[in-house]
């Protein structure tokens, strides 16, 4: 790696870490009634959003019934997104007359974007209109990345409050996540891609002549020619915006942010990937204003960091190291000089490409800018394993910080054992029942990974959508189910996942992996808010310190090691050992 690439990961670092502070300042505002500008601005709005709506505003909900207005809210969303999809041939905003999405398909990505999944097995301009894009994929990108972030909150108060029994309210904490901070984000960043070439716009697509005639080989052996070219178009910034920031991943078109139209140029792609990590590191600051001391969200935050940080170097180098097979035969030696270009676009070249995948399985985004099936095995490996690890290295906005925090209890509960006391974490302790519901947020994931995987490989309708055999196979497969397990959206993709046995399984995991995490960390919340404070004694374990931030990063990758390395094994880790002896054994 030379300096010009270490320069360019630091820049992004830095300049993601400087936006930490000012942005989580004012989340921790808007969420705690304090004044922060635009909420005093719209604070009129607000209250007839809630007349209008019939919402007590002023209600404290129990852990039951916020989880419950969650679960609600969120299947009336997933009803709507099928609905549009099923009924788009005749319904407004189809330029191009696209056809019903088939039910299965419909059903899949209803579950998808209702999730923050945003997995797709369908060709965004080939299948939806754009009122289907618009009021289906658009909104739901805001409400999943609202819900996670309101039961953020949820169990944030769960540490605040003392014997209480109510969370906060669900439709306050959705509402103040969407108009305070989801819409303005979104608002200020669809302008600037808008400006560096983004398409926005509500023309159908346009047909243009080509600069020179193309001859192709057909299926049939016959020559064929063409002079002109079709150009998908559509409302794209305004979904890319909240696909950044919302941490969904869904893309317009099909090939996502390696899309020309979605992502222009190297500047766009880096306020995208900007945007990716921009509310879920900030959230770790937030949490700090919240509770009454910055420095626990400030050691989370490190924690996040320096295990993002040595996976990105990780990925970097693998793919600048590139194939050694091609090294070995000295095949296409001026290429490879310049690494593993395949499967990426030349404008970003490795590092930004590396970056973005590290980035967007980090953050549970999904959107790539590169083809992650293309990498090598070890780069692919890094993208696999921090979707694994749960999310919760920055993670989902909302839910990757819940998810570290669990870990986080995880951690002092063991650390209580280990000095005989009872654990206690922000002054509350921690008991049976949390762990109870700790170990379900932790065992839920890797049960819908494993298992799903394992069905799809003895089943032969599984085995027939696998086009590569061996290691790499196995990795395709895995990494779907990693992906769906874990709330992502990301795919190797070869693997042809839009059939009805995956549309199918694929939904119903992304279901479980979501919701089944969901209401656990409200009834954490619930169990927490009920308590009373707890003094800080001697054998109180300090959680703003290095040594717990080291503890936190042992049981967050010794739950992923122990959980997934025996898998990782049969795929990238035993297809780079393939790579590497093959390269030995040939003259």
């Amino acid at each position: 790696m030379n300096s010009q690439n270490f320069l360019q990961i630091v820049f992004y670092l830095a300049v993601l870490l400087a936006l930490v502070k000012p942005l989580g300042n004012y989340m921790a505002r808007i969420y705690q009634d304090q004044p922060a500008g635009l909420n005093r601005w719209l604070a009129g709005f607000e209250q007839r959003l809630y007349s209008w709506s019939g919402v007590n505003a002023k209600q404290d909900m129990r852990w039951t019934q916020y989880a419950l207005a969650l679960l609600v809210f969120n299947l009336l969303g997933l009803l709507a997104v099928y609905a549009l999809q099923r009924g788009q041939a005749v319904l407004p905003l189809n330029p191009q007359n696209l056809p019903a999405v088939s039910a299965d398909s419909a059903f899949n990505t209803a579950i998808s974007f209702t999730t923050n999944t945003n997995w797709q097995g369908y060709g965004g301009e080939t299948t939806m209109s754009y009122l289907t894009q618009m009021l289906g994929l658009t909104v739901q990108n805001f409400l999943s990345a609202a819900s996670g972030m309101a039961v953020l909150v949820a169990l944030v108060r769960g540490f605040i409050r003392r014997n209480s029994d109510g969370i906060g309210n669900f439709w306050v904490d959705m509402t103040r996540s969407t108009l305070y901070i989801l819409l303005p984000l979104s608002l200020m960043l669809a302008i600037f891609l808008v400006g560096q070439g983004v398409v926005q716009t509500f023309k159908p697509y346009q047909t243009v002549s080509l600069t020179e005639t193309v001859s192709y080989q057909q299926s049939n052996n016959q020559t064929a020619t063409e002079s002109q070219q079709t150009l998908a178009l559509g409302p794209a910034a305004s979904q890319i915006a909240i696909k950044q920031l919302g941490t969904n991943g869904g893309g317009f078109f099909n090939v996502n942010s390696s899309h020309p139209f979605e992502n222009p140029t190297p500047l766009s792609n880096f306020l995208e990937m900007l945007a990716i990590l921009l509310i879920p590191a900030s959230l770790c600051y937030s949490f700090g204003v919240m509770v009454g001391d910055t420095r626990q969200g400030w050691v989370i935050l490190a924690a996040m960091t320096l295990i993002f940080t040595v996976l990105v170097f990780v990925t970097v180098v693998a793919e600048q190291n590139g194939n050694p097979l091609l090294n070995a035969n000295q095949v296409a030696s001026e290429l490879q000089a310049g690494g593993n270009m395949e499967g990426k676009e030349t404008r970003f070249g490795i590092v930004n490409s590396a970056l973005w995948a590290v980035a967007t399985t980090a953050a549970s985004n999904g959107s790539v800018n590169a083809m992650h099936d293309s990498f090598t095995p070890l780069g692919g490996l890094v993208p696999m394993w921090l979707m694994q690890l749960g999310e919760v290295i920055f993670g989902g906005v909302g839910c990757g910080l819940y998810g570290m925090i669990v870990f986080a209890i995880v951690a002092v509960f063991i650390a209580g054992l280990m000095i005989g006391r009872t654990p206690e974490y922000l002054g509350k302790k921690i008991e049976a029942f949390e762990m109870k519901m700790a170990a379900v947020i932790i065992l839920v994931p890797p049960l819908m990974v494993l298992g799903g995987t394992a069905l799809a490989l003895m089943l032969d309708v599984g085995k027939a959508s696998v086009f590569n055999t061996g290691a790499h196979g196995f990795s395709e497969v895995l990494y779907a189910f990693s992906s769906a397990g874990n709330n992502n959206g990301s795919a190797f993709a070869g693997l042809s996942a839009n059939t009805p046995f995956y549309n199918v399984l694929l939904g119903i995991i992304m279901l479980f992996s979501r919701y089944w995490l969901m209401i656990p960390v409200l009834a954490i919340a619930g169990s927490l808010a009920s308590k009373k404070i707890v003094p800080v004694g001697a054998g109180t374990l300090p959680t703003h310190t290095p040594l717990f931030m080291v503890l936190l990063i042992i049981t967050v990758l010794m739950v992923g090691a122990l959980t997934f390395i025996p898998a990782l094994a049969l795929g990238p880790i035993v297809e780079h050992i393939q790579m590497t002896h093959h390269t030995q054994v040939m003259p």
